[in-house]
């Protein structure tokens, strides 16, 4: 059901728990609108970036947008983007409420937590999610370009093609602190199989090194080496898009982007812990990448997706929505929800109770499926545009992007406005 249209390239809707029944959408370009209680959508806009934020590709551009728990007493959110002035590098960032009204952000309050080197304009993540134990989690794709040339994805040295996860409350030497529980935290750690070294096609290519002032690597006491990064939550990640926590469970699904014909959707089961690697670019989904390679380290990986669907009529990119857990359509109760950008293709995944999982193609819409996100309720939202996102790093004069809230189809009236659909 339409929420609210008219938006430039909506990639992401986050809504703080703070009772006043807004959601806000993060714009590609640069911007943070607000869509009130009543589902007007306000024309100032809450936090304007666009000066800083590069956007000229598809895939860059302001990218994540989460609050603080305590968002209500505290009034911090938290964005990500990719930086104008280092040509594309993405920056987390926080900042903070206006003191004298609450539909404006200060745009003076920013302040970077951590910058993280792009070595190409794609697969540049950058979804932010804070998680039922209020650490900020944060989506890394693999720097771009095709099949991982500089195996950023399984380099535990790398903050690219990772989950990261950091404690926007900790203190220290960084503007962050990193949760004890981190998979590779601690001195001494040299369970990376790629050490420190670049990959020799890495250093032809002249990439560029990580900001250390901004995150430093571990040093290991062990052979002097540097060790795995301590953000590091998960790894083997191309580009994942729209991940999600179960608000009543407390599952993480992490659907990622696939390279030439597979897309795949992942699972961390609450309380598993950190350390999952997803298999990115050993595996892409559940099959050898590249695919004329007959063995790969499928029992290295231990990660599969829980479920996968291949490029052609299905589409091309998944976008994931999340676990649906509102009360306006109690019969989709804990169904997570996926689309697909090329198609509009809506599909939902549920578990039986003897552990199986159930996967639907549900709806297949005549949109461009963007981004997502979920309020306080647990009402789930997709955002789209009707017309392929602007690449010139420029709002159209005219946005098609819109938000819409998933309901069940006899939760529908005929008076409601619905997406069109490429079949009845």
């Amino acid at each position: 059901m339409l929420v609210a249209r008219g938006l430039a390239d909506p990639v992401a809707v986050a809504a703080p728990d703070d009772q006043s029944g807004r959601l806000f959408v993060a714009e590609r370009p640069g911007r943070i609108r607000v869509i009130d209680r009543d589902g007007d959508l306000l024309d100032e806009p809450f936090l304007d970036v666009s000066a800083e934020v590069q956007a000229a590709y598809m895939e860059q551009g302001l990218l994540g947008l989460a609050f603080h728990p305590s968002y209500r007493t505290n009034g911090r959110f938290f964005v990500a983007y990719t930086d104008f002035r280092t040509n594309g590098d993405t920056f987390i960032k926080e900042f903070r409420v206006s003191e004298d009204d609450p539909n404006r952000a200060d745009p003076d309050s920013g302040r970077l937590l951590l910058a993280i080197d792009q070595p190409f304009v794609e697969h540049n993540g950058g979804t932010l999610q804070i998680g039922p134990d209020g650490y900020l989690y944060i989506g890394m794709g693999d720097g771009g370009h095709g099949g991982d040339p500089y195996d950023y994805a399984q380099d535990r040295g790398s903050l690219l093609g990772k989950l990261l996860r950091i404690d926007v409350d900790g203190s220290g030497e960084l503007p962050y602190g990193i949760p004890e529980d981190n998979p590779y935290t601690g001195l001494g750690r040299t369970d990376n199989p790629f050490g420190t070294t670049m990959p020799p096609d890495r250093e032809r290519r002249g990439a560029r090194q990580e900001r250390p002032e901004i995150a430093p690597a571990t040093l290991s006491i062990a052979d002097g080496r540097l060790g795995p990064r301590q953000e590091i939550w998960a790894l083997g990640l191309r580009n994942p898009w729209q991940f999600s926590f179960d608000p009543a469970t407390g599952d993480l699904f992490v659907p990622d982007a696939g390279q030439r014909r597979w897309e795949e959707i992942n699972l961390v089961p609450a309380g598993a812990g950190g350390g999952a690697n997803f298999g990115w670019d050993w595996l892409e989904a559940t099959h050898c990448y590249p695919e004329d390679v007959a063995q790969c380290p499928r029992q290295q990986v231990g990660e599969l997706p829980i479920a996968e669907y291949e490029h052609g009529d299905n589409g091309c990119a998944i976008v994931g929505i999340g676990v649906y857990r509102g009360d306006r359509s109690p019969e989709l109760d804990g169904a997570y929800f996926h689309a697909d950008f090329c198609t509009g293709k809506i599909w939902s995944l549920k578990r039986h109770d003897d552990g199986t999982w159930r996967y639907v193609e549900l709806l297949d819409a005549a949109v461009h499926a963007l981004g997502s996100g979920q309020d306080s309720a647990g009402e789930l939202y997709l955002t789209t545009t009707e017309s392929p996102p602007a690449v010139d790093g420029q709002p159209p004069e005219t946005p098609t992007g819109a938000v819409w809230r998933i309901a069940a189809a006899d939760s529908v009236s005929s008076g409601d406005d619905v997406a069109a659909t490429d079949d009845p």
